[in-house]
């Protein structure tokens, strides 16, 4: 064991006890740390290699060991004859190493002496359990994906720099709608820089309020190629998204995991260049299809309505209608008839009634006494009197004839129980 650098008596013994007044020499600060990781022990390691550069006959080769989901990274030395063949930038690796700590500049490294490839099972392993936790959380649920847009007004593409896929995908898009627009992403699709590269371009066109719909495009490729787009980070990006997200990325046989969160997955870049945008031919063929349809179905409605009148002109009251006319008239005389006799009936009834009470009237009426001889006397304001007590002498009265009216003023009256006195008037 190495043995540990003494500390001067005159300097804090432990660097909890530094003051600003007694602070350590930089150079015992370095050699501190270089003793604390030289006791670390060796462990494993998982990561991805990234500006791995062989260098022929060198000892030692220098590369960059990754973790591209938090962005962190640690630089890697090891011995040319530990570091095997097929390793190289890109690869997923497991190594066997020792933290280094160089006082030189500062930095820590790791000394491997052991590298080893993390196989094709182990990584669909992991693919496999990502799956299996998003799927838990509701990320593959068909009733979170969007709807594609009929006809979009930009498309979104995030494809390989100058890739068949991004031809595949424009090419058959304007070969269905000659107008079709495109808001295209040309990025980094594989290895490292492929995922903060993809991030990137997604978030840009997602933020476009005229992209319609994003599609990622690739071709084919093994599994480690299409590892980018199972990446949880992307994945959970596009899960977030408020634009249509289709993936199109492999062959049909391929299925990383952006294909299950996605809002459709194609099986081909060609595929996916079919269902984002309508053919027009097909849909002008539908149009017409529907406006052939349109006119048979109206025609056969006028036809079915032509029939139902024919029909009904052909009913009796219909091919004679004045007989209509005729019937209703001789109805109209009948009633005419019956009507007047009704009419001359009850007026005979009537006058009879009228006569037999017209009798009793004249019988009953004071005029048939005042034309046997009497008289009605009655006061000026048109009281009857009835009886001498009811003037005095030189009272106005009135005498009703039969032929006329007399005014009088009364000279006196005298009450006699006798009937047939008379009271002596002076006609005025």
């Amino acid at each position: 064991m190495k043995q540990q650098t003494p500390i001067p008596s005159h300097l804090p013994q432990l660097a909890a006890h530094t003051t600003p007044e007694q602070p350590w020499p930089l150079r015992l600060l370095s050699t501190k740390i270089a003793e604390y990781v030289s006791k670390m022990s060796r462990l494993w390691v998982e990561g991805e290699i990234i500006t791995l550069v062989r260098r022929p006959n060198a000892k030692v080769q220098f590369f960059t060991l990754a973790d591209l989901e938090e962005k962190v990274s640690i630089n890697v030395k090891i011995f040319s004859h530990a570091l095997p063949a097929g390793i190289e930038s890109g690869s997923r690796v497991v190594i066997c190493a020792k933290p280094d700590f160089w006082a030189g500049n500062g930095s820590l490294a790791l000394f491997a002496d052991e590298v080893r490839a993390v196989g094709i099972g182990e990584i669909l392993a992991r693919i496999e359990q990502l799956k299996q936790r998003l799927a838990a959380e509701g990320l593959f649920a068909a009733n979170r994906k969007l709807p594609l847009p009929f006809l979009p007004q930009k498309i979104g593409l995030i494809c390989g720099r100058n890739t068949k896929a991004m031809h595949d995908v424009i090419v058959n898009a304007r070969a269905r709608w000659a107008s079709a627009e495109f808001a295209v992403k040309e990025v980094q699709v594989q290895g490292t820089e492929a995922v903060p590269a993809m991030l990137k371009a997604f978030a840009e066109l997602d933020a476009d309020p005229n992209v319609a719909v994003i599609v990622f495009a690739r071709g084919g490729g093994s599994v480690e190629d299409l590892l980018p787009f199972s990446d949880e980070q992307l994945v959970r990006a596009v899960a977030a998204a408020s634009t249509p997200v289709v993936s199109a990325i492999g062959h049909e046989t391929d299925n990383p995991v952006l294909d299950f969160v996605a809002d459709y997955r194609a099986s081909t870049p060609t595929a996916a260049a079919k269902r984002i945008v309508p053919d027009v031919t097909e849909e002008k063929q539908n149009l017409n299809q529907a406006l052939s349809r349109m006119r048979n179905a109206f025609t056969q409605k006028i036809n079915i309505m032509q029939n139902e009148l024919n029909q009904i002109r052909q009913r009796p009251i219909f091919a004679n209608p004045e007989n209509l006319v005729i019937n209703r008239h001789e109805d109209i005389q009948n009633l005419h008839y019956t009507l007047r006799n009704q009419i001359q009936h009850r007026i005979k009834l009537s006058t009879t009634d009228f006569t037999g009470l017209l009798k009793q009237l004249r019988t009953l009426s004071p005029y048939s006494t005042i034309s046997r001889g009497y008289s009605v006397l009655h006061r000026i304001d048109g009281t009857i009197v009835t009886s001498t007590k009811e003037v005095k002498a030189n009272t106005k009265l009135a005498a009703i004839l039969k032929d006329g009216t007399l005014a009088l003023q009364v000279n006196n009256s005298q009450t006699n129980t006798n009937t047939n006195t008379s009271d002596n008037f002076t006609q005025k």
